[in-house]
């Protein structure tokens, strides 16, 4: 029996995410003071009061997600209860796997995925690049969709119980959906993301990470990891930087990686961070697999303190 703890990407933001967390525990709130300070500006009140399309700007929901996810996990970590066995995080989400991990501060962590954000709004004009849901599909389906159409475009999160996201050119994206339509996929639709994550044209994106990872230095984990785009267990410090350089342009392998938790002994999955839409994952996934989240202050029991 082992337990991993689960870490969610962009897309899971919204307004109000951590406001309840942050009003009961101290340590949820000096985590997002601490977040502000290497930001240089109040994340909190971002978080608590948005605009919306400000919060789901790129370069602000991945420090948002990655503060909010280590506020829920610091705050289990001070009852005590925060010994995982694995540790797993979609795309974003492996940033605040290597905090949980100890490979990575949480100062760096959070200029990492700033400067993470700001390189892939970059890499592609905006209106050039999309991204799409197919549901009811295998991964190999959605390989056949891609390659059926001119253009750049690819499948980009393998997400399992039947749902590819692909990423690539707008029209060949779309051209893409086309074909998956009329094949009879049932449901096809369009990401509202500002910029084709996760494909060849993040390219640019992942040399900046290159450039950024160098000056950073990754501390030994003190729990193992699943790697995004291998679905392999990393223990090293030395594998981190070339797989989160890999990460910006490589496909998020997570119906993989649950398989993989599975096989390693995994009973339990603890998402931290608003939704729960990975272990929503992980249950039509692996229903052998029990899972719960922690994200805002009714989450954790009067036993927290």
């Amino acid at each position: 029996m082992a337990t991993v703890y689960l870490f969610p990407g962009q897309g899971s933001q919204k307004v109000g995410m951590g406001v309840s967390l942050v009003e009961r525990f101290d340590i949820a709130r000096q985590t997002f003071e601490q977040a502000s300070e290497v930001l240089g500006f109040d994340l909190l009140a971002l978080c608590t009061n948005g605009p919306e399309d400000q919060l789901r700007a790129t370069q602000n929901a991945q420090p948002a997600l990655l503060t909010h996810a280590i506020a829920a996990l610091r705050v289990m970590q001070q009852h005590g209860d925060a010994k995982p066995d694995y540790l797993a995080g979609h795309s974003l989400g492996e940033y605040s796997a290597l905090v949980a991990a100890g490979a990575l501060d949480l100062e760096d962590a959070i200029r990492l995925v700033r400067i993470r954000g700001e390189a892939m709004i970059k890499a592609v004009p905006i209106g050039q690049g999309a991204m799409a849901a197919l549901i009811g599909v295998t991964q190999a389906q959605a390989q056949e969709f891609c390659d059926s159409v001119e253009g750049v475009v690819v499948p980009a999160n393998l997400n399992g119980s039947g749902q590819v996201v692909i990423s690539g050119e707008k029209v060949a994206v779309e051209m893409a959906m086309m074909a998956a339509t009329e094949a009879g996929v049932r449901r096809v639709m369009p990401l509202p993301v500002s910029g084709p994550f996760h494909s060849p044209l993040m390219q640019p994106a992942a040399d900046t990470m290159a450039q950024a990872l160098e000056i950073v230095r990754i501390k030994p984990l003190h729990t193992p990891i699943i790697a995004n785009v291998t679905a392999q267990v990393v223990r090293e410090p030395n594998e981190v930087k070339q797989l989160l350089i890999q990460q910006v342009v490589g496909a998020v392998q997570w119906e993989q990686t649950m398989a993989i938790l599975v096989e390693q002994g995994v009973t339990e999955a603890i998402e931290f961070g608003p939704g729960n839409v990975l272990s929503g994952l992980m249950r039509r996934s692996q229903k052998s697999v029990a899972t719960s989240n922690y994200g805002e202050a009714d989450d954790f029991g009067p036993e927290f303190k």
